[in-house]
């Protein structure tokens, strides 16, 4: 017997979970393979991943016909940490939402074995996973990108596209110009495109290689909106940061795009007509561009087809909606002609064919579910994961692209959550697959039919043994409220109810809370509540996503009321049940279950006890224009909307203990809305608890913030429940 090992061979008792556990990321079991992908050969399954667990991760290349794995490139010790990456870099990363350090993004070229690195300090081309590396940046730039070929390299420097040979030859090239003369910057990204829009990036490369489309972004008529770091040991200009945030109801930056051959040339600039949003842009095989543009109110986007030589433009469909568009990533151009596109009309997003004009051809996939993405498309089928066999799992299905909503079969089986990788051309993927009770496994598959072909990734975490953690799934049930199916997941502790209980809230459009993922059952807040005597409860309410356009635009043009009332109602039925003890009842959330936190202390003090509110908005005019008027039309269309969606309108009905937790530099949800809560707090009277942190952003990055966060937040629950 091993020393300090447990007699007999039994397993040694779980230990209990405590509050660094709960800090600590990444969380057990969700140090997994990230960022996979087949080299263009289909030899390789090249990932990012941390040998250790931790958060620096490293790229490695899985050898798909051998198993083997070859760490491809580990990070330069010192060179990516928090501390030196610049200012633009720590943005990009927050609208990410990424921690991790080390190699933190990679891409191969489109038609050749050429990779890219990206680093803090410059980018590095290396030639296939065994090929030579060398540095053809040596300073910090902005989303560098492979041409298709994997001859050149482009990046933004100083607001402006640039080039240079990928072989570390020639000299750098500036494409665009005018960006430090006028204050306009190229080839980047505007903060509501990146927010809010899902379009991180500000440049495309044709797929000859010839051209760049990109934008060009104004922001200078946008008021500046500036953070002044107040824990800094800094003073002036080197201790605050200037945004220009478009505010609800305010101007949005001017964006339009150029296409810019990489020879030789000036701008074409494209005729987009009249819009608000530059939503999408993409190339087709043929040369074109096909573009997406949406209006102020987000309830119409064009589709139109682009000349990259004259920049005319030609409209190939309008998609319109009484609710909203939800903009995706479902276009695909199809080989025979014409294109692939997802159409809310019916209430679910669904995939149909379109010919080159625009006009429908057949429709894919019908039904009460929804197309999440689009895996792979090839000249005979379309691979897709979707929810068509529950809201709560995610599966890969296929459909003919001759075929229609009858043809649809689905390739993955094992319940739970798939994220996939498709090499359409080979007949496989790469299948990350998880659920409440098993952690993520990477599996690489048979396209046709899901046989595995062999383990990528089974590492058991030790943390989840050492925890206990496949035995903590939480349980699914559903709760009606108004005729409506709440799904709910509920951590019931040991013993019998009614147990005091904590609501863990988000509530906002855009998300799901509750599935058949292990990321659910690593909620470590949750599983500490649960082990301390709390019942736990998330129920994704009216407004969330998943369940089609009727259940999410339920909440359109009033915010944090018919949230409110379906979570309190939840509350109501598991105190029917005898689970819920109706006398202790709190609940916590960040952003928009931050905002719901604070909501639900105000509007249902009867059932809420005790909230604790991270980074909450408190009134819609002071968040961005895309977000809220999305939910909330314009401002001056809403005055009351908007003033009921508001915390401060409610404060008077404050009866319960609330802790409001912010971070002072918080680019996103500014600090200035939970300023704005506690001077009505103060007007009226009522007592309130503030936790700051002058160095966070909107999601604390330090695990020492962390670990002191929660502490404070298991208290105070603890202490007034």
């Amino acid at each position: 017997m091993a020393d300090g090992g447990p007699a007999g061979g039994a397993e040694a008792a779980p230990r209990p979970i405590t509050v660094d556990d709960v800090a600590h990321q990444p969380l057990p079991g969700a140090s997994v393979p990230a960022a996979l992908a087949f080299s263009p050969d289909g030899r390789y399954v090249t990932y990012l991943h941390s040998p250790d667990r931790g958060l620096t991760r490293e790229l490695f290349a899985h050898d798909v016909e051998t198993g083997e794995v070859r760490r491809v490139l580990e990070p330069v010790a010192g060179g990516d940490t928090e501390a030196n990456l610049t200012l633009d870099e720590k943005l990009r990363r927050e609208r990410r939402r990424e921690l991790g350090l080390g190699v933190t993004r990679y891409a191969w070229a489109e038609t050749a074995g050429v990779l890219l690195i990206p680093t803090s300090d410059g980018v590095l081309v290396k030639d296939g996973v065994e090929g030579d590396l060398r540095r053809v940046v040596d300073h910090p730039v902005v989303d560098p990108m492979l041409s298709p070929d994997g001859r050149l390299v482009a990046y933004v420097d100083e607001g402006e596209v640039h080039v240079v040979a990928a072989d570390g030859s020639g000299p750098h090239r500036q494409l665009t110009s005018g960006a430090r003369s006028t204050g306009r910057t190229n080839g980047l990204a505007e903060f509501i495109a990146q927010e809010e829009i899902d379009r991180l990036r500000g440049f495309w490369w044709s797929p000859d290689s010839a051209r760049i489309a990109f934008c060009e972004v104004d922001e200078r008529h946008i008021p500046v909106y500036r953070i002044v770091h107040q824990g800094s040991d800094a003073v002036g200009e080197a201790a605050q940061e200037d945004h220009r945030y478009p505010f609800a109801g305010g101007d949005n930056a001017r964006v339009r795009l150029g296409i810019v051959e990489v020879d030789e040339g000036e701008p074409v600039w494209a005729d987009l007509g009249e819009y608000e949003y530059l939503a999408r842009v993409d190339w087709h095989p043929d040369g074109y561009l096909l573009v997406q543009v949406e209006d102020r109110r987000q309830q119409e986007l064009r589709v139109l087809r682009v000349d990259p030589v004259t920049g005319v433009s030609t409209p190939l469909l309008t998609e319109t909606s009484d609710i909203w568009i939800n903009v995706h990533d479902l276009l695909r151009p199809v080989r025979a002609g014409g294109f692939l596109w997802g159409s809310e009309r019916t209430g679910y997003r669904h995939l149909e064919v379109r010919d080159d004009a625009g006009a429908l051809i057949r429709t894919l996939t019908a039904g009460k579910w929804f197309v999440e993405s689009v895996a792979a498309l090839d000249d005979r089928h379309v691979w897709f994961t979707a929810t068509k066999d529950s809201p709560l799992e995610r599966h890969l299905y296929v459909v003919p692209l001759e075929g229609g909503p009858d043809d649809v079969q689905r390739v993955t089986r094992e319940p739970g959550t798939h994220a996939v990788v498709v090499d359409a051309e080979r007949g496989r993927f790469v299948d990350t697959r998880s659920s409440l009770e098993h952690p993520p496994v990477v599996l690489l598959r048979h396209l046709h039919g899901g046989v595995v072909i062999r383990s990528i990734f089974d590492e058991p975490d030790p943390r989840v043994a050492e925890l206990g953690l496949a035995a903590l799934a939480p349980e699914l049930t559903t709760i009606d409220v108004d005729d409506v199916t709440i799904h709910v997941a509920l951590w019931v502790p040991e013993g019998e109810g009614p147990f005091p209980t904590v609501v863990s809230v988000y509530g906002g459009p855009h998300a799901q809370r509750v599935t058949d993922s292990w990321l659910v059952t690593v909620r470590l807040r949750e599983q500490l509540l649960r082990q301390m005597g709390y019942l736990v409860v998330t129920a994704d309410n009216r407004g969330s996503w998943g369940r089609g356009l009727e259940f999410e635009g339920a909440v359109r043009h009033e915010l944090g009321d018919l949230e409110v009332r379906d979570q309190a109602a939840v509350v109501g039925a598991l105190v029917a049940r005898g689970l819920a003890d109706p006398a202790r009842v709190g609940i916590f959330g960040w952003s928009y279950g931050g905002y719901m936190s604070a909501m639900a202390l105000v509007r249902a003090p009867d059932v809420f006890a005790v909230a604790v509110a991270g980074a909450p908005v408190t009134h819609w005019d002071g968040y961005d224009t895309h977000y809220t008027e999305r939910y909330m039309g314009l401002p001056a269309e809403n005055v009351e909307g908007y003033e009921r969606s508001s915390v401060l309108a409610h404060v008077e009905a404050l009866r319960g203990h609330l802790l409001l937790v912010h971070g002072l530099i918080d680019e996103n949800v500014h600090f200035r809305h939970t300023a704005r809560l506690v001077n009505a707090l103060i007007r009226a009277r009522k007592r309130y608890e503030l936790l700051l942190f002058p160095d966070e952003r909107h999601l604390p990055r330090r695990e020492e913030d962390r670990v002191y966060m929660e502490e404070r937040i298991l208290t105070y629950v603890c202490t007034h429940l």
